[in-house]
């Protein structure tokens, strides 16, 4: 229970809340982007426009007025009658001092003075217009100076308010934002929906974790797509079958040890309790028994040994290599094996070529060639022989060991350097063996970068080749 509280996710803090919050807040600054540059930019454009067509007539009409270096309310109202035009809002002409003149929309008395900044801007000899977006309108203003032989007689001063275009900008900013409403739940539902389905396929992959720790290693996840989670699912997958592999090798290493070391404590057990059970058994059975004890006390020697050894190849870091002669470590076996050779009747042929070096320690080197080799005299036939060859082919040092006895079924080829499994169980036991040499010896050929194999020899027998890299350098 403290586990899955461990490893619960708060929804803060969840992969599908920062997912659809990043893929909201984008979209947002997009939408945002949307409804503010486009209007920005067309209202930009109508005040520009704006600005140029009503300072162009307030030219015209100061152009027009300046013909006399006198401004009468009379001459003005004559000259507007044909100059005016009754698109604009307000009309205003004023004398050199303010004084208004005219005033199209009679709203103020004449011979009040105008004190608009526009007016006084254009009094100074300034051209003036101004344009602003206000209560869904256009509102533009433009003065300019009315001269006569450069002096400022006068000035007009033009008034417009432009509803039309204002309702246009309106309208576009309406449909702007309800485009930006529908894209908005459209995305949220989108970013929901592909958030749901990033974090259902993680969960999938984080139930999947939790089955396997609990020793599931059988469990796969299936996931579709052809994405990073697919590739992570297939990754998964693959990593539970090697689990899955490593824990079925490892489950019948244990079993198959176990079951090594209870035949021989069974067999102690049974002959101290022979001993110990019959008062009067004699020195010469005592004798005997206790010899059987001994053996049995070695076997669990040698099988500890071995268990050692692999266990050691298992962990232990790379050892330092250096320079091996292959062919003087053959001879030092050649020479302690003769004597068990001899025994059995088996011969043992010697073909070494000089100077093939290996990269290794020479213990490791001895330790393959003589559980090869004694395994070749050990399951040999009385007369027959072992035949031990060694040569140098291009980079690779290749070591054939090849004997005439019964050989190996085909069928038990593929299992032959499996840990504790032996083809003739009672003829192994017989011999000494634990099942454990050839597991060593192909652990041992790999940390150094070989390999091994076993085939059926021609026409009786077995032979086990052994490739290594071939080093250049010179030993020491």
């Amino acid at each position: 229970m403290e586990d899955r509280k461990r490893h619960k996710v708060s929804l803060i803090h969840s992969l599908q809340t920062k997912y659809a919050l990043t893929y909201i807040l984008l979209i947002g600054a997009v939408l945002i982007l949307l409804n503010t540059y486009p209007l920005i930019a067309s209202q930009d454009l109508v005040f520009k426009t704006k600005q140029a067509s009503l300072q162009s007539q307030a030219l015209v009409l100061s152009t027009s007025l300046g013909v006399s270096d006198t401004l009468t309310a009379e001459g003005v109202e004559q000259a507007m009658e044909v100059l005016r035009d009754d698109t604009l809002t307000r009309v205003l002409v004023t004398d050199a001092a303010g004084l208004i003149l005219y005033d199209s929309t009679g709203e103020a008395d004449l011979y009040r003075y105008a004190l608009f900044g526009e007016i006084r801007g254009a009094l100074s000899g300034q051209d003036v217009s101004r344009t602003e977006f206000k209560d869904g309108a256009f509102a533009s203003r433009a003065a300019a100076p009315i001269t006569y032989r450069s002096m400022t007689i006068g000035a007009v001063y033009l008034y417009e308010v432009d509803t039309e275009q204002g309702a246009l900008l309106l309208n576009v900013q309406s449909t702007l934002r309800s485009i930006s409403a529908v894209i908005c739940i459209f995305v949220l539902a989108l970013s929901v929906f592909f958030s749901k389905t990033l974090i259902r396929r993680v969960g999938d992959l984080l139930k999947a974790i939790g089955i396997v720790r609990e020793g599931e290693y059988s469990h796969r996840v299936v996931m579709r797509g052809r994405d990073e989670i697919t590739l992570l699912a297939d990754e998964f997958n693959s990593l539970t079958g090697r689990l899955q592999v490593t824990e079925e090798a490892r489950r019948r290493f244990v079993s198959d040890a176990s079951h090594e070391l209870k035949t021989p404590l069974a067999s102690i057990r049974l002959l101290t309790d022979s001993i110990l059970q019959n008062p009067e058994i004699d020195p010469e059975t005592t004798r005997e028994f206790v010899s059987d004890i001994g053996e049995e006390a070695d076997r669990l020697t040698r099988i500890s040994e071995k268990l050692l050894t692999l266990t050691r190849l298992d962990a232990a870091p790379d050892p330092e290599r250096v320079p091996v002669d292959v062919a003087a470590v053959l001879r030092r076996v050649a020479h302690m094996l003769s004597p068990l050779a001899r025994a059995g009747e088996v011969t043992l042929e010697l073909n070494l070529e000089e100077n093939c070096l290996i990269l290794a320690t020479d213990d490791d080197v001895y330790q393959i060639a003589f559980n090869l080799m004694e395994n070749a005299v050990k399951y040999n036939l009385p007369g027959g022989r072992v035949m031990v060859d060694l040569r140098s082919e291009e980079d690779r040092v290749v070591l054939r060991v090849a004997d005439t006895g019964v050989g190996i079924p085909e069928e038990d080829l593929p299992k032959i350097f499996d840990r504790f499994y032996r083809v003739d169980k009672a003829r192994s036991r017989a011999a000494g063996g634990t099942g454990l040499g050839l597991s060593i010896v192909r652990d041992t050929v790999k940390q150094h970068g070989g390999s091994i194999t076993v085939a059926r020899r021609r026409p009786e027998g077995t032979v086990f080749t052994v490739l290594f890299p071939r080093s250049r350098e010179v030993p020491v």
